[in-house]
């Protein structure tokens, strides 16, 4: 059964700012490496859609969501076209999905539920749920004594009205922590515009995060929460994972709209721009688009998808030589190779 969907507030509150110049896609982010454009898809059942994040299970089991809350997973040798199946139902949206070190199973940020434990038979454990402080749990990193940092993308706007938070460009989101034992969210850091994607140092000791808002690459310290900028993105990040060895994968949904960034020094057509129905509000750009960085926010490595046959990647997950996207619209995730 399905839970409750809030109901967002009418008017959003812009202030002004200062417009911005999307930077061209050129130097390391030209579109040299296409492969994007050539995924192998592995569909979610019919009618399904929106498979978020993704991450391969201690089983081999591909794991991603849906919209209507499900959870599932395929053999992480599958052929293109195999059909997954059912791990669990949240009866919320999942979107950041990771490795629970604690007990082989999954952690879940559902955008209606907060932050979840799933174990591999498909139980389904609620943590903090969606009482204050969690309002929209978007994406995670655990640690290896179990605590789980995530980030709590808006306190404005569920995850239906995402677009209304980055029109109002407010810094309605933060990152908590949820600690083995203590059952509730404590906040690392907050101020942050829409933070999304999370992902540990392999030392621990910081946070490497997105904003999506303000395509901000940051490093969060441990414990103490201070915010440093390492990059402007020329596209708005999402998810964010950890490689292993202080690189990270950065899913761009769509490179930056310049409309969206006109509109900023203007907060009453951005408030009349989101009473708008949807398709009269800026439109991201149909494009594939993730890059590899590294601990300074330096770009490694961009993997492009000009003609956006699998659009708005929202997760990115290496597995070897393996790169497994999701994307918050589209019909299953995708499988491209690295070399």
């Amino acid at each position: 059964m399905s839970v409750p969907r809030p109901r967002p507030p009418r008017l959003i509150r812009p202030v002004r700012e200062q417009a911005t110049v999307p930077p061209p896609l050129s130097g390391r982010w030209a579109a040299t490496d296409r492969r994007l454009d050539s995924v192998e898809l592995l569909p979610l059942p019919d009618g399904a859609a929106g498979p978020e994040d993704v991450v391969v299970d201690l089983d081999g089991r591909v794991v991603s969501g849906d919209e209507d809350g499900r959870l599932w997973w395929w053999p992480a040798d599958a052929a293109p076209g195999t059909a997954p199946r059912l791990l669990a139902e949240t009866g919320g949206r999942p979107l950041g999905i990771e490795l629970d070190p604690t007990g082989g199973g999954l952690v879940v940020c559902d955008a209606y539920r907060g932050l979840l434990r799933v174990t591999p038979d498909g139980s389904v454990h609620e943590l903090t749920g969606t009482a204050p402080p969690v309002h929209l749990a978007n994406n995670a990193a655990v640690a290896r004594d179990g605590t789980i940092y995530f980030t709590d993308s808006s306190d404005r706007f569920p995850v239906s009205h995402w677009k209304r938070d980055l029109l109002e460009h407010r810094p309605n989101g933060r990152v908590l922590a949820y600690r083995p034992g203590v059952h509730r969210a404590e906040v690392v850091t907050e101020g942050l515009y829409f933070p999304n994607g999370v992902a540990l140092t392999p030392d621990e000791s910081a946070l490497m995060l997105v904003e999506t808002t303000t395509h901000r690459l940051l490093r969060v310290d441990l414990p103490g929460g201070a915010v440093r900028v390492l990059a402007d993105l020329p596209a708005y990040p999402d998810n964010l994972s950890a490689v292993g060895d202080g690189t990270y994968w950065i899913a761009l949904p769509s490179p930056r709209v310049a409309v969206a960034e006109r509109l900023l020094p203007h907060p009453r057509l951005r408030q009349l721009a989101a009473l708008l129905p949807d398709v009269m509000q800026p439109q991201p750009r149909r494009y594939g688009l993730v890059a590899l960085v590294d601990g300074e926010g330096a770009v490694l490595r961009t993997l492009h998808g000009p003609r956006g046959d699998y659009w708005m990647i929202t997760g990115v997950r290496q597995q070897g030589d393996v790169l497994w996207l999701g994307s918050l619209i589209g019909p299953g995730v995708a499988r491209v190779r690295l070399t």
